[in-house]
């Protein structure tokens, strides 16, 4: 396949390149630079430096089959302190990518997410649950979503949105809008002390790399949808830092910081439609996953 991957140098993009490299596809990689990085990219990937909102002259150059839609501003906080730059980046990005896939017949696997836009959760989220953003990240993601429907609808295009868990593994970097494995684990590794926000009783759905990615290949051969990927777990802010312990051999007690405003303390997702239509399941352990995440750490 012919595929272009936008945010491909990013952390879940760049896992993405490599199985895609590993199965023999001409992978091109649309990325601005701006959190990704040059030597994430496969040396079996072209590297298109672009920015997703104006991704024309690249399509046109590429003429893609499959584009794997990754590119987005993600920090919550961001998009909080900068919501108009949250929406132009994840909302103008997205219809431009998809004005640009239909173009040349190409079908669009987005990334979007699932605690962002479920809000609170007293049990796993199924794809039907009520939608509550407490963010305009969350938001911007949801709107991304119905641009993907209205197109399927409008031009008969076989989109597909992926509603990601906590996603963690290699190539996460402990900064910028790092997820709590990367940080914790890039604190221990550097002597430092992590610090736990609140009791620690928050929970996530914490999904390894490869599964999202093979998640994301899954969802390229489907005909449209929004599907939840995660693990239908959840775990708390206290049992993962007790479980990254096991991981890497550390024994040093977090700080306690108070409660961060407008944090979420419930999320975790049903995935038994992705299961069920993509046969799609996540198989990777969060001890197995944090302990392939912390040798990669150590190299």
């Amino acid at each position: 396949m012919r595929t272009l991957v936008t945010g491909g140098a990013g952390f879940i993009g760049s896992n993405l390149v490599a199985a895609l490299a590993a199965r023999g596809d001409e992978i091109h990689v649309l990325d601005d630079l701006s959190s990704g990085k040059r030597e994430r990219v496969s040396d079996t990937a072209a590297l298109h430096v672009a920015d997703v909102r104006s991704p024309d002259e690249v399509f046109d150059a590429v003429r893609p089959e499959i584009v794997f839609h990754l590119a987005a501003q993600a920090d919550v906080r961001a998009s909080v302190e900068q919501p108009d730059h949250d929406a132009d980046v994840n909302v103008i990005g997205t219809i431009r990518t998809l004005e640009a896939a239909r173009r040349h017949g190409a079908r669009v696997v987005f990334s979007s997410t699932g605690g962002a836009i479920y809000g609170e959760c007293d049990s796993p989220a199924a794809e039907g649950a009520p939608r509550r953003p407490l963010a305009p990240y969350g938001t911007s993601k949801l709107c991304g979503e119905e641009y993907l429907a209205t197109w399927n609808r409008l031009y008969g295009g076989g989109h597909v949105a992926l509603r990601l868990g906590n996603v963690y593994g290699p190539q996460q970097e402990p900064h910028g809008e790092a997820g709590v494995v990367a940080i914790f684990m890039g604190l221990l590794a550097d002597g430092g002390t992590p610090k736990i926000y609140g009791d620690g009783r928050q929970t996530r759905d914490y999904v390894f790399v490869a599964d999202v990615v093979d998640a994301l290949l899954r969802a390229a051969g489907h005909e449209g949808g929004v599907y939840n990927v995660g693990t239908g777990t959840a775990t708390s802010v206290l049992e993962l830092y007790d479980a990254i312990a096991r991981a890497t051999g550390i024994e040093r007690a977090p700080e306690h910081a108070a409660p961060r405003v407008g944090e979420l303390q419930r999320s975790v997702l049903d995935p038994s439609a992705a299961e069920r239509d993509l046969g799609w399941r996540a198989t990777t352990s969060l001890d197995e996953g944090l302990a392939r995440t912390w040798s990669w750490v150590q190299e």
